[in-house]
């Protein structure tokens, strides 16, 4: 798996975006995304839709790699974690989760996230709240308009169309404004907004080789 990463300067603090759908904050050692959506091909196989569960494994071993690649002190997700509250991705998940005991597990809480106390115990939540606030940001899963401060948001799944001459590509991409970093979906096996979308935004899209900014 190839890493491809590019620093940008938000609230005068370094974040660097990667292809691999996630963010990290160097000065806070946070590795940082959103809609991983664990459970949601358990869902879909428990509805009578047979999918296999490699897609989510797949989803783990990236975040493995950027884990090792940054080594980071906290963990933080900024909403759907889940996608339909308890099932088999979920037991998984907990054993992918036992590799990193000591690292800080934070959760924001996104639409999907009906989280019983049984289930935050054994998901080893360190930190569940709805917003989580570092120095000038916010962390919240969806944008609010009346947020004074900078909001680091999930939720949209945001991509860009690229029109080449043969057909219409859709790539995943972040998005940078004055006052929101929206990150992308970090499960693969998501859809793909590419209308409602931040206005006068940066957008960073990216390949399995590299990130671009238009």
């Amino acid at each position: 798996m190839n890493i491809s990463t590019k620093n940008i300067k938000i609230q005068n603090e370094i974040f660097t975006l990667t292809n691999q759908r996630a963010a990290f904050w160097k000065k806070e050692k946070a590795l940082i995304l959103s809609d991983l959506h664990i459970g949601k091909t358990a869902h879909f196989r428990k509805n009578g839709i047979a999918l296999a569960n490699h897609i989510m494994k797949s989803d783990l071993e990236r975040l493995s790699v950027l884990i090792e690649y940054f080594q980071p002190e906290k963990f933080i997700v900024v909403g759907d974690l889940l996608h339909a509250g308890d099932n088999s991705d979920v037991d998984d998940f907990c054993i992918w989760r036992s590799q990193y005991p000591n690292l800080q597990f934070y959760l924001i809480e996104g639409n999907h996230d009906k989280i019983s106390k049984k289930l935050e115990s054994k998901l080893c939540l360190n930190f569940k709240s709805e917003t989580l606030e570092i120095e000038n940001f916010i962390f919240i899963h969806d944008f609010e308009k009346k947020q004074p401060k900078f909001q680091i948001t999930g939720h949209i799944h945001p991509g860009f169309i690229i029109n080449s001459l043969v057909k219409k590509i859709k790539l995943p991409c972040f998005v940078a404004t004055e006052n929101q970093l929206l990150l992308p979906a970090f499960s693969e096996f998501t859809g793909l907004d590419t209308k409602n979308l931040p206005k006068k935004g940066r957008f960073y899209i990216f390949t399995d080789a590299e990130i671009y900014e238009i």
